[in-house]
């Protein structure tokens, strides 16, 4: 097999996101020791997102000074190059890291004038790194990856996320409720591993055949967007907007499954928030 090309943009995101994965994999270890404050019912914080996110911008800004960043806790940082942003998430899965579950990621992605360049999500728990380059595909580690062969959405699995106690209204869980239930109806299976970033790599990587979240951030999923597009997969928005990026409701899958998924969600009122 080729070897995988590895670009020097390659070399800095690695070189971030492994001395990043390092000191969340010591913190998880100890994760019974870690001080923990609360940003919001069930959207938890800990010591090890802000230790996280620090070693990712001063990797990423020792290699490439004067960029700007959009980061989950620290919000956005205008560099003298407003052109090129990192969009980093320093841990993806907080929920999941806090009670031991080794389900969690680094995600960072670059864009460039409002087009995604690169992307790389990379889950020290187990040592899997995904990445890609636009144009240049994406990979597993050493591994191309594409998008599974599936043709038929009752045979698919699929994965999605679930609104936690806090966010959205009553009506807006009641909403998801049945999407979630319209869905399990139709496919061979529906899974919430809890981690939007892991859950587009899978869907990259051929685990999941598709996946549909609403109201997620850019950190959770520029890395991850074109991360499936590179894998030959489709990703939209969920009412037929142009744009994932600013909408935050997302659905993606293969050629033969993203109308499908996606048409029967618009059907039963997508996000929920079209007029």
């Amino acid at each position: 097999m080729p070897q995988a090309y590895r670009s020097a943009l390659y070399t800095v995101m690695e070189r971030a996101v492994r001395k990043a994965g390092k000191q969340l994999v010591r913190d998880f270890g100890e994760v019974e020791h870690l001080q923990v404050s609360v940003k919001g019912p069930s959207d938890f914080v800990s010591t090890a997102d802000h230790a996280s996110e620090r070693t990712l911008k001063a990797e990423l800004e020792k290699a490439r000074p004067g960029y700007s960043f959009l980061m989950e806790e620290s919000g956005s940082t205008r560099g003298t190059d407003r052109d090129h942003v990192w969009i980093v998430d320093p841990l993806d899965g907080t929920t999941n890291f806090l009670h031991g579950i080794p389900h969690f990621a680094i995600s960072v992605a670059l864009e460039h004038k409002g087009e995604l360049l690169a992307g790389m999500i990379y889950n020290p728990a187990v040592d899997e790194l995904y990445w890609a380059e636009k144009g240049k595909g994406a990979y597993l580690n050493d591994r191309r990856l594409r998008v599974s062969g599936r043709r038929d959405l009752g045979e698919s699995l699929i994965g999605t996320g679930i609104p936690f106690r806090g966010r959205g209204t009553e009506e807006d869980h009641k909403h998801y409720l049945k999407l979630l239930g319209a869905t399990m109806a139709r496919t061979a299976g529906l899974r919430r591993p809890g981690a939007a970033a892991l859950d587009l790599a899978y869907v990259a990587a051929g685990r999941f055949d598709g996946f549909f979240e609403i109201g997620l951030n850019k950190w959770d999923i520029a890395a991850g967007i074109l991360m499936v597009r590179e894998a030959g997969g489709f990703v939209g928005d969920m009412d037929g907007a142009a744009d994932p990026m600013q909408t935050g409701n997302l659905v993606t899958g293969n050629a033969k499954l993203f109308d499908p998924l996606r048409g029967f969600l618009r059907e039963l009122g997508g996000s929920g928030k079209s007029a």
